[in-house]
């Protein structure tokens, strides 16, 4: 038997906007509309439960998005219903109001039909697998916030299940976010790298490095797959995984309770800057790349260059070793760089098939 379509609810005064939301949606869900902010609310009031999203303007007539998110957070209804803001109002203080009160993302116009389709469905995904959960633990629904431990161990395994949905993708990652988590370990265990940092903070940050890639979700797969070099737009494209990332994480309340999230959130969104102030997207430079970051970001440069990619061959171990000294793939911290190469050796073991392959293809040319 077919299964049934989910069913979203659009609001926008402006009909174009509602169309276009409706060609998006339209082929996966069921999808109703309403005109104004008063008429969602009927709608949605008529009978609870029934909508699986709601995807919200802010600026209508009789009764703004504010206004709806508002009252929708005074009744309770957001913990099993979704809300997006989906609008061109730029201000800061609308943007802070909406996740204050509880949206679970806000979205700016115009839309870009990939990523907002994208970021949808994997909230609702997130939000059926967490209905799907709490009825296998036997408590009541409104005490698994209560349960501290039961939270733990919901947060930990929604992790490693986004982070290996993401490697799904990414076809040629193989084992890619476990080596991040182990080299980003060994860096804080066996070098004074991890000095003032307590056994907590380092399984923290060690799980939160698997989130770092986490906004490719929001990227196509014939960009993510693509078998070659990036057009310079492509790579616009692809550089956006940083930001989306971390809106991504911001969006999903449970997280934001959960110790790991400052790590996560931070290097979801930072794992592309370099010491010299030349990645990306916020430019930062020097300390002003927390520790942790940096960790995985030259854990994340390590394993791309040391494993076969879609678009590369492994190199050598050598060759990997020179290029990251060098800075031929960004500058790094040179008190990390002196850290890693101290555990070099140990973290290479995880590579030793790849760098056979890799040595052996480096003779036969010569």
């Amino acid at each position: 038997m077919e299964q049934q379509k989910q069913l979203i609810l659009i609001v926008d005064d402006d009909e174009i906007n509602r169309e276009i939301l409706w060609c998006i949606f339209g082929e996966d869900f069921q999808v109703e509309t309403a005109e104004n902010g008063r008429e969602a609310v009927e709608k949605i009031l008529s009978i609870p439960g029934r909508y699986s999203a709601v995807l919200l303007d802010v600026v209508m007539p009789e009764m703004d998005g504010i206004e709806v998110l508002r009252l929708l957070h005074d009744r309770g209804l957001l913990e099993q219903m979704p809300v997006f803001m989906i609008t061109s109002e730029t201000s800061t203080e609308y943007i802070r109001d909406a996740y204050e009160l509880g949206a679970m993302d806000v979205i700016g116009k115009p839309v870009i039909p990939y990523v907002v389709k994208r970021r949808v469905e994997s909230v609702l995904e997130l939000f059926a697998a967490r209905k799907k959960l709490s009825s296998q633990v036997d408590i009541q629904k409104e005490k698994l916030y209560e349960n501290a431990l039961l939270i733990q161990e919901l947060n930990v395994g929604m992790i490693e299940a986004m982070a290996t949905a993401i490697e799904f993708r990414d076809v040629e990652s193989g084992g890619h976010v476990q080596r991040i988590r182990s080299i980003t370990e060994c860096m804080l265990t066996r070098t004074e790298l991890g000095s003032g940092f307590s056994r907590q903070q380092i399984d923290d940050i060690a799980l939160a490095s698997v989130m770092h890639d986490v906004g490719k979700i929001a990227i196509p797969d014939e960009i993510l797959n693509k078998p070659g070099r990036l057009t310079a737009e492509e790579f616009e494209i692809m550089k956006t995984h940083s930001i989306q990332g971390a809106l991504f994480l911001e969006s999903i309340p449970v997280l934001r309770q959960n110790s790991i999230y400052q790590y996560a959130h931070d290097i979801a969104r930072h794992h592309h800057e370099r010491w010299d102030g030349n990645g990306y997207p916020d430019r930062l430079k020097g300390d002003e790349i927390a520790i942790w970051t940096q960790i995985v970001s030259l854990a994340d440069v390590y394993d791309a260059l040391s494993c076969k990619r879609v678009y590369k061959e492994a190199f050598t171990r050598d060759r990997v070793n020179e290029m990251i000294r060098t800075g031929q793939c960004g500058r790094f911290n040179p008190k990390l760089l002196e850290a890693f190469f101290s555990v070099e050796e140990e973290i290479a073991r995880m590579y030793l098939p790849e760098a056979l392959e890799a040595e052996e293809r480096a003779r036969e040319c010569g």
